[in-house]
């Protein structure tokens, strides 16, 4: 194993994500424990700021990495609306000399703007690295280098889920995972209820590449979990079509993270195809491709993150296809140690890669806990009993949603931890929030005039595609269609309807939304009630996904035939107390409503909060697509 000097001192950000005019919270991956400081500079005065432990926590994830959140309270605020340059010293050298590729031309350090409203944002979620779409971050970084003016720049990010796939990994993309791991001495771990029994075994293992479900074990009523778990029989939990490369222990989902955002883990590493079978190998070949282009975007993706502050929130591929989708699928997944431990695996990742940046207050129990973890390692191994506690603690936790106190408000929805079991039978979807969280939101939203709702899953989704999920979920097998909606659950979906119908929640509403691998708008307006509220459903999905053409072609022509505004269908669904009026994407086809390209969405907002402008931002070089309201 190479000495950490042989390596670069940050593997992975500076990564901009909560920024205030009196606090800013950075991150980043270093080779080791980093001393730092930063540097701001408005208008040609700079300050520097050596950052203390109370200023940078650190948590070890390996002998050769170690994850840095900065977090850097400030007495006097920072200005609004001008540029703030900022650099990050380490041993007197800046980004200029450590990461050159997170700098636009011309500049030499990074830097970023603190609007006084949410004037405008962009916000995407599903980034598939082996998709063959092109990379819709890209967008995002020819939009900051076009950007002349404060004005011109978006206020943030917002990145609504499966920012990582755990469960959909490409067979180079997990080589790559494993040389990782290997380079930087990311911790290994014991599997209990496996047929192998520690990290470096699976990794090891005939059947690690494509045949992942090989390795779970018989249990004693003869029926393996391959068959509970994969098989989709009677309880499955694994559903990826595509999860024979599901990640398994912390340090793969680790190294996927830092493989995923950042290009310099691709310099340390040079991964050969391990043993296939002739099939394999042409499958492998392919999606060799498809990463290939993918490594070759990440410079543009960190510079994005390096400017940009990024907000988020966890889908289901973050930690598993389907997470929480309904009563059975946690008993049969929290049941079993093997299972258990995998989504608690990617759920710590998610915690120190994503969730500390959102809220790092709420986080300092857990990442405590994270801390002693990493020190109690021996022969570079996590101890299994406190490994097991430490993901006891993360599934019982429930305060990953948060709200940021900006203008308009931006309340962000964790919509997969706090679910509403189905009152009929377990096997029907949960509802994604429960009683006491819609509650909590209704209380969040009292006399707001306007707010911006991240909800991962549209609220107002595509009701012919909703109806189809019913219809399976009806016939007990919601996991085959993804049956995860608002409405799939009469109570959740009544309760959150009568949310925007409260008198004293905001007049005009905006949900963003991502998930379902096309981008769409609706105006929403209550029937018989002109004072309103008024509510804008924009979802934007994926930044790096998209749903099989042909069949969007269809649901989208049946979807307007079956549910017009005058079809007696509408009567049947939970809205039916509100018009749903469709947005046209601008370059589309006669009568089409849903926008099937990867990029991201971008929304810009008067200051009464309402939308003015939607656009949806195509990664393959397409002009950007205004989605325009009839006329």
């Amino acid at each position: 194993m190479p000495h950490s000097d042989t390596l670069p001192a940050v593997l992975a950000g500076p990564m901009l994500r909560r920024l205030e005019p009196q606090r800013l919270v950075l991150w980043l991956v270093g080779s080791r424990e980093l001393t730092l400081t930063l540097r701001l500079s408005v208008a040609e005065q700079a300050r520097d700021i050596r950052l203390d432990q109370h200023q940078c926590q650190i948590v070890p994830v390996g002998r050769q990495a170690f994850i840095h959140l900065i977090d850097v309270p400030l007495e006097d605020a920072l200005p609004q609306d001008v540029v703030i340059c900022y650099d990050l010293l380490i041993d007197n050298a800046g980004i200029a000399e450590w990461a050159p590729h997170l700098l636009y031309a011309n500049a030499r350090t990074p830097n970023f703007i603190l609007h006084s409203r949410l004037h405008q944002l962009v916000h995407g979620s599903c980034r598939k690295p082996h998709h063959r779409a092109d990379e819709g971050l890209l967008c995002v970084d020819r939009l900051l280098a076009e950007a002349h003016i404060p004005a011109e720049r978006p206020a943030l990010l917002m990145m609504s889920g499966d920012q990582v796939y755990a469960d959909d990994v490409a067979g180079p993309m997990l080589r790559a995972i494993h040389a990782l791991i290997a380079r930087l001495g990311l911790f290994d771990e014991y599997l209990q209820g496996a047929v192998v029994s520690d990290s470096a075994s699976l990794y090891g293992h005939r059947a690690s590449y494509y045949h992942r479900a090989d390795l779970l074990p018989a249990l004693d009523s003869n029926e393996t979990l391959r068959e509970r778990f994969f098989g989709g029989v009677k309880k499955p939990i694994f559903t990826s079509s595509t999860a024979d490369n599901h990640l398994v222990t912390f340090a793969e989902v680790l190294a996927m993270y830092l493989l995923a955002w950042s290009p310099t883990p691709w310099t340390l590493i040079t991964p050969h195809p391990p043993q296939l079978s002739v099939e394999e190998q042409a499958r492998y070949a392919r999606e060799q491709v498809q990463i290939d282009r993918f490594r070759d975007g990440l410079p543009g993706v960190a510079r994005v993150f390096a400017h940009l502050p990024t907000l988020m929130i966890f889908d289901d591929h973050d930690i598993t296809d389907d997470w929480n989708l309904s009563a059975q699928w946690e008993e049969t997944a929290y049941g079993h140690p093997f299972s258990k431990r995998i989504i608690g695996n990617a759920l710590l990742a998610y915690l120190l890669c994503q969730g500390w940046g959102n809220q790092p207050a709420v986080f300092g129990e857990l990442v405590s806990h994270t801390q002693a973890l990493a020190s109690q390692v021996k022969a570079n191994h996590l101890d299994a009993a406190a490994q097991d506690e430490l993901v006891d603690a993360l599934l019982k936790f429930q305060q990953w949603h948060y709200i940021l106190p900006t203008t308009p408000a931006l309340v962000v929805l964790d919509t997969r931890t706090r679910r509403w079991r189905s009152e009929f039978t377990l096997a029907q979807p949960s509802g994604l929030l429960d009683w006491e969280a819609l509650s909590e939101l209704q209380q969040d939203l009292l006399d707001h005039p306007c707010a911006i709702i991240v909800s991962p899953a549209p609220v107002f989704g595509v009701k012919l595609i909703e109806t189809v999920q019913k219809v399976f979920s009806w016939c007990g097998h919601p996991l085959l269609v993804d049956a995860e909606n608002w409405m799939a659950h009469r109570g959740a979906a009544q309760v959150i309807l009568n949310i925007f119908r409260h008198s004293r929640t905001p007049g005009n509403y905006v949900i963003l939304s991502g998930d379902v691998h096309y981008s769409f708008v609706y105006e929403v307006l209550i029937r018989h009630r002109n004072a309103g509220p008024r509510i804008w459903q924009i979802t934007s999905s994926g930044i790096k996904n998209e749903f099989p053409p042909r069949l969007l072609e269809w649901f989208d022509r049946l979807n307007r035939w079956l549910y017009s505004p005058r079809s007696p269908l509408n009567w049947f669904t939970r809205r039916r107390t509100m018009q749903v009026v469709p947005h046209i994407p601008e370059h589309a086809e006669a009568g089409e409503r849903l926008w099937n390209s990867a990029g991201v969405g971008q929304v810009f907002f008067n200051e009464q909060g309402q939308p003015v402008a939607i656009y949806q931002h195509n990664a393959d070089g397409k002009a950007r697509t205004k989605m325009v309201a009839p006329k």
